[in-house]
């Protein structure tokens, strides 16, 4: 419940923002060798040309998600990108960094993925490091 929340504000948040952002699957699902996978949110990036890859983790970063992250990566470029198509990012939206580690788990990485942390607001309660959507947009233009 809580993983499907944090996504639905994530999704409403860069639809918001009105920069490219194209919402392809929540839960998009990857079949590889019989197995099944699931993609928390795949976005394409239609400024970029690019697919982002948006994995949400509660709780602390470990690494084994650069891997995780790693190898959807490399599934969506293989099975998805064509060749207009510029490679696939990857974001990994954690509780909490654990700076040092992810560090060292992203360092040998090829594909470029990015950590970052969120914080759970209370009911009815917006945190005060969050700006108007407003002066965001203008930032990202």
């Amino acid at each position: 419940k809580l993983e499907d929340a944090l996504i639905d504000n994530v999704i409403k948040f860069l639809i918001e923002l009105e920069q490219g952002f194209a919402l392809v699957g929540k839960q998009y699902h990857l079949e590889v060798d019989d197995q099944d996978f699931y993609i928390d949110l795949l976005m394409y990036h239609l400024k970029l040309r690019s697919y982002i890859v948006l994995e949400l983790k509660t709780g602390k970063f470990k690494p084994e998600y650069a891997g995780k992250m790693g190898f959807y990566l490399s599934c969506v470029d293989d099975y998805l990108k064509t060749e207009h198509d510029n490679s696939s990012i990857g974001l990994i939206l954690c509780e909490d960094e654990n700076h040092e580690i992810k560090k060292r788990s992203l360092n040998c990485m090829i594909k470029p993925i990015g950590v970052s942390s969120y914080k759970i607001a209370k009911e009815g309660e917006l945190p005060e490091e969050l700006k108007p959507i407003e002066e965001i947009k203008k930032l990202i233009k």
